[in-house]
């Protein structure tokens, strides 16, 4: 069975958590996205990738996933333990005769009552199947325990909904349950048919007599097509007034009672659940995203500009997320040596050997988004950023080292030493060393131009 695909999933729960909690910082994200190209609706979503990455999201829908598969295991045992309470309630210990009509109540009663509902819900557009829908959402919610992922449900409600694929998915859920509780009930009746010696009776006090035979060969006409057994007018009559105890009516009862239960109980099911499933893989394909979402909306302009604008930016969260620096996963070449907010008296750049490209002292936003912009489409195969470790290591300084890091295939942080007659701050020094190895990054020696030039110190 096809698997919605992660992307549109994961893009449709970022567009929920912006609408419930604001714009996320995405301007690392946008950027990608642009630079990946393609129509509006491909940056869309590698724009949600990035940004699933980052917060981990994509682990969340992995831990739901996880949660959705152990609800439905649950389900399924619930469902063969009450198929199998079916068939014990409908024969019963095989003390007392067996009186048709309750039996059939027993085994096909209330699921003729939901599949009625189904079909309702089918014609009249409503949610069919919602309740074991609901029980199933709610349960995945419960055993996922991830606290990220508390909008993927909805998500999924929302993107499947739209596609009109949401019915057809619940339908295969709780025909799916059905047939596998009623499988169960016909296993359990077929053992405990072959086991015991069961007497079989109808009866009845307001109704006529004749009517209610007629209703009994009725039922057991569809089944006898099928080469189930069907009662003949003098069993029929007799079983009506008593317990007919020969061999041959015991296995002509039993298995008109089994051909009513598979005819009328099992192969709707079935062939409904092969219906939802057929609905399902030719819709799957055909899944996506809803562009006129005022959250995809106002995306177009940063994701797909009439002009390419530099130094715009979200305002900063009240918490930035540093995630590991990691590095390019497209080809690269060339090596590159860039420097962070240096002081003004240090005197730059240093000689650089040669094949080494000088992108100067990055100090104000613009200059910033522009060579991010450049190594995003030209990653370098090494990296080399320069910092002054007598500055402290602010978030906004962090951020944007692993950014850097992320365009580059190796990146190394060049933690400068103090001009001639100063000293560093050994406190400092170790906050830098510490930010750095929260972020993954390795600092570089005082071989680093060494290693910017050949690859190796």
């Amino acid at each position: 069975m096809k698997h919605i695909p992660d992307a549109l999933w994961l893009a449709e729960a970022v567009r929920l958590a912006e609408e419930h909690s604001g714009p996320l910082e995405d301007a690392e994200a946008c950027r990608q996205a642009r630079a990946a190209g393609g129509e509006l609706r491909g940056r869309i979503v590698a724009r949600a990738s990035q940004l699933a990455r980052r917060d981990g999201l994509d682990l969340a829908l992995q831990h739901w996933r996880q949660g959705a598969g152990l609800g439905l295991v649950l389900l399924s045992v619930l469902a063969l333990l009450s198929g199998g309470g079916l068939a014990f309630a409908a024969l019963g210990d095989g003390v007392r005769p067996v009186n048709l009509l309750w039996a059939l109540g027993s085994l096909l009663g209330l699921h003729l009552l939901t599949l009625l509902g189904w079909l309702l819900g089918l014609v009249f557009g409503g949610a069919a199947g919602s309740a074991l829908g609901r029980l199933w959402l709610g349960l995945t919610g419960r055993l996922a325990r991830d606290s990220r992922g508390a909008l993927l449900g909805p998500a999924l409600s929302l993107l499947l909904g739209r596609a009109g694929l949401q019915r057809w998915a619940l339908g295969l859920l709780s025909h799916g349950l059905w047939l596998l509780a009623l499988l169960a009930a016909l296993l359990l009746l077929l053992a405990l048919l072959a086991t015991r010696r069961y007497g079989f009776v109808w009866e009845t006090t307001l109704l006529p007599a004749p009517s209610f035979a007629s209703l009994i060969h009725g039922l057991g006409a569809l089944p006898a097509l099928l080469g189930f057994p069907q009662p003949d007018l003098d069993l029929l009559r007799a079983s009506g007034e008593a317990v007919v105890g020969g061999e041959t009516a015991r296995q002509t009862w039993a298995g008109w009672l089994l051909g009513v239960f598979v005819v009328y109980g099992l192969l709707p099911r079935a062939l409904l659940a092969l219906l939802c499933f057929f609905q399902w893989q030719r819709g799957l394909g055909e899944l996506q995203l809803d562009l006129e979402q005022p959250g995809y909306s106002r995306l177009r302009e940063r994701l797909l500009p009439s002009s390419e604008r530099l130094g715009v930016s979200d305002a900063a969260p009240a918490q930035l997320h540093q995630p590991p620096a990691g590095h390019a996963q497209t080809a690269s070449q060339g090596a590159l040596l860039v420097a962070v907010e240096l002081d003004d008296r240090r005197p730059w750049p240093p000689a650089l050997p040669a094949g080494v490209t000088d992108a100067g002292i990055l100090d104000e936003r613009s200059q910033r988004r522009a060579l991010l912009e450049q190594l995003t489409r030209q990653p370098p195969a090494r990296l080399l950023v320069a910092c002054d470790p007598r500055r402290s290591p602010d978030r906004g300084t962090l951020a944007l080292l692993g950014e850097l890091a992320r365009t580059a295939a190796e990146t190394r942080i060049w933690l400068l030493p103090a001009p001639p007659g100063e000293a560093l701050d050994a406190a400092r020094l170790g906050d830098w060393h510490a930010a750095l190895a929260r972020l993954q990054l390795p600092a570089a020696n005082h071989a680093a131009l060494s290693w910017l030039e050949t690859g190796h110190d």
